[in-house]
């Protein structure tokens, strides 16, 4: 985990970077900052930043992985990495509640928004639970 804190952080104080020199460079050349673009890197930034926060955060707490040391192995990561679902429909679920939210907002219909945002919650809420309930559950006797 720390070689992806230290990418996402890297990349984060490169936004950073990047959004003062662009917000400088408009206003010195229009005589006024061009906004959008400005916050936009801004952004990308602070979500960057938020991932490396993360990655530091979990790096912290746990033991350093075969890619994490110098003198780590390729064979010391074989074997099995995790779980991953073999297939599912509430990524479908998810989007297509998504899309309804968006299309609310677009045409300024909150409740069609609201539609969305609770298909979206439902949803979320299936994927997370998949394996806890349904048919895929397992029963121990």
């Amino acid at each position: 985990m720390k070689t992806e804190y230290k990418i996402f952080s890297g990349v984060a104080l490169f936004l950073f970077a990047a959004a003062a020199t662009y917000a400088t460079w408009t206003h010195l050349a229009n005589d006024h900052t061009e906004w959008v673009g400005t916050v936009a890197l801004i952004l990308s930034g602070l979500l960057c930043a938020m991932c490396g926060g993360f990655f530091w955060f979990v790096a912290r707490r746990i033991d350093l992985r075969p890619e994490d040391r110098e003198d780590g192995e390729i064979a010391e990561g074989a074997g099995e990495i995790g779980f991953f679902s073999p297939g599912s429909y509430w990524p479908f679920g998810l989007a297509l509640a998504a899309a309804i939210a968006a299309i609310g907002l677009v045409f300024v219909m909150w409740w069609l928004v609201g539609v969305g945002l609770v298909a979206v919650i439902f949803s979320a809420c299936g994927l997370l639970f998949e394996y806890y309930s349904g048919t895929r559950h397992t029963v121990e006797h």
